[in-house]
């Protein structure tokens, strides 16, 4: 099935979501237009059974031509014979528009949230994010299929009904149009009550779900301190709340389900034998099937009018989700590579001039007057104090965010003249917490790479130090790793994360606290694999273990986002500066 290929963000921009929805189903118009025909035809039989049962009442009482009788009875079956096809023909329409709509939407939203910078994604949870994607176009969709299905039933048998009424007993038409809404409003006003009485219920269900969750987290608390009666009687209490509530909603229930059902047949009732009244004195043009047409549609009418009146939260909970949806496609904050320069070549020389960065625009600034040169090759790395500025610089490299003021020049151009997109194919990242997605160890270090062969996979798993323990597992490169890699160690996710980067052959390496979580012979395992992943390349390394980097070209010791000492590990200790009191802070 083709998805649709531009975003959709444009439409968003301060659309009531109503036009948002006529923009979704914009390509789809045919197919409702069929959609809406089909639902005509195999809906008719419900305002078609009472006009064919007052004519065959009235052939039965006024002893018309027998034939008419089986000329009604015709009709009848027909319409009903193409309920079928109707039926089928309407769902794969439009429930097959709605489905299109909803799977756009949910591209849309997944494309957007990649065109979205990281400070956007910094700022709002994954969470949520994720409940846009599943949740809140779940809702459009039941939205969109409740209200065509509910609404074009209620709104088909109003109009056929009233049509029928209009020709058949004009005069009876006024009373329809005043007694079926104050009936179905009387009704509806009945339920409100009603559902006010659910709501309060749900939350004691709540309440109680809350209260079973502490229990089962408190499980070892409670064991070790012999505390179990304590525990179930804390949840008894609350289960004799629901029970008590439960009986109190189902007297309630009966209590409202009773008087709705009364209103609404005594009502009707009086509509019949009112109706009967005027058609046996004759008061108006009225036959003895009319008087029963007319009972029949009252009831049907009425019953349509409430269903359209409790459509409103429906059709409300689906547009404020297309609201939802619109905050992550109308957002500002994009990352813009459109029409610029593509990198086609990184040699690794980086040079930040006078480089200052502020997250918020008038808050402090995270790195102030940021200068620094690295050649191609050289291997940097950043230490200082939490909130120093480290992950800053990091960020400002790799493109995430940008200077607020000053520039960074990479091979000797602007990098804000460049498509940040083209840069990154010659960059690689090795994160402290190494993302795996839950697919096998081929398909987490061959990562966009379909075509990679497995004696290239095999290479960077060998030189990752990872090969080893690949091979020990039972369906060794087909091995599934589990959700983020759960079904492997950290040393173990560390080196996968590793052979990802490798097998990239990257111009510059990033490599952010990548062994501070691994314990001694894990980070030697690592550390040995990130030695053979620097060579010949631009590389920032941050890390809290100053032992890390001993090693690196150079050493930047931040504080307080500026600069505070640049060299060599061993000048930098004979200088007795900011870095000699990390290294002293760290040995004692």
């Amino acid at each position: 099935m083709a998805l649709p290929q531009g975003p959709l963000e444009h439409r968003y921009r301060g659309e009531h979501p109503v036009r948002t929805l006529a923009y979704l189903f914009r390509d789809d118009r045919l197919r409702l237009l069929v959609a809406f025909l089909a639902f005509v035809v195999k809906h008719s039989p419900v305002w078609l059974l009472p006009l064919v049962t007052a004519n065959i009442i009235d052939i039965v009482v006024e002893h018309r031509p027998i034939d008419q009788l089986g000329g009604n009875t015709l009709v009848l079956l027909i319409v009903l014979m193409l309920n079928y096809p109707t039926h089928l023909l309407y769902v794969r329409c439009m429930h097959g528009s709605v489905r299109r709509v909803g799977t756009g939407l949910r591209s849309a939203l997944c494309r957007r949230m990649q065109e979205l910078s990281i400070g956007y994604h910094s700022r709002v949870s994954a969470s949520a994010l994720q409940t846009k994607v599943i949740r809140d176009v779940e809702n459009i969709e039941v939205s969109a299929q409740q209200s065509a299905d509910t609404g074009l039933a209620a709104l088909i048998t109003l109009t056929g009904g009233l049509a029928v009424i209009a020709f058949r007993v004009p005069t009876a038409l006024p009373a329809f149009i005043v007694i079926v809404p104050a009936a179905a409003w009387l009704i509806r006003r009945l339920r409100t009550r009603l559902r006010s009485k659910n709501e309060q219920y749900r939350r004691q269900v709540e309440q109680l779900s809350t209260r079973v969750g502490e229990m089962t987290s408190l499980i070892p608390v409670t064991r070790a301190h012999g505390l179990e009666r304590t525990a179930i009687g804390r949840v008894e209490r609350s289960l004799s709340q629901v029970l008590r509530a439960g009986i109190r909603l189902d007297l309630l229930n009966g209590h409202f389900g009773a008087l709705a059902w009364i209103l609404l047949n005594a009502i009707g009732i009086g509509f019949l034998a009112g109706a009967a009244l005027i058609s046996y004195y004759a008061w108006l043009p009225i036959t003895a099937g009319d008087v029963v047409m007319l009972s029949t549609f009252f009831t049907t009418l009425t019953g349509s009018m409430t269903m359209l009146m409790g459509l409103a939260p429906i059709i409300t909970k689906g547009l404020e989700s297309v609201r939802s949806a619109g905050e992550v496609l109308q957002a500002p904050d994009l990352e813009e590579n459109t029409g610029k320069a593509q990198v086609d070549e990184v040699k690794g020389g980086l040079r930040f001039e006078g480089v200052t960065h502020r997250y918020d625009g008038d808050g402090p600034a995270a790195v102030v007057d940021f200068d620094l040169s690295v050649p191609p090759g050289e291997t940097v790395a950043l230490v200082g104090a939490s909130g120093a500025g480290k992950s800053t610089v990091l960020n400002l490299l790799i493109g995430f965010i940008r200077p607020s003021s000053g520039r960074i020049l990479l091979d000797g151009a602007d990098m804000s003249t460049l498509d940040l997109r083209s840069y990154r194919r010659f960059l690689s990242v090795v994160p402290q917490e190494s993302v795996l997605f839950e697919g096998t160890i081929r398909e987490n270090v061959g990562y966009g790479m379909p075509d990679v062969d497995t004696a290239t996979v095999r290479a960077a798993l060998r030189d990752a130090n990872a090969l080893e323990f690949v091979e020990r597992l039972p369906e060794g490169l087909e091995t599934i790793v589990g959700e983020r890699g759960a079904r492997l160690s950290g040393g173990q996710r560390q080196r996968i994360a590793i052979a990802r980067a490798l097998i990239r052959d990257p111009r510059i390496l990033v490599l952010d606290e990548a062994t501070s979580a691994l314990d001694t012979r894990s980070e030697a395992l690592v550390q040995e694999a990130m030695d053979r992943l620097m060579r010949g390349r631009t590389v920032f390394v941050v890390a809290h273990r100053l032992s890390t980097v001993r090693n690196a070209d150079r050493i930047v010791v931040m504080e307080h986002g500026r600069i505070s000492e640049v060299g060599p590990h061993a000048e930098l200790l004979r200088r007795g500066g900011a870095y000699s009191r990390l290294q002293a802070g760290q040995i004692t």
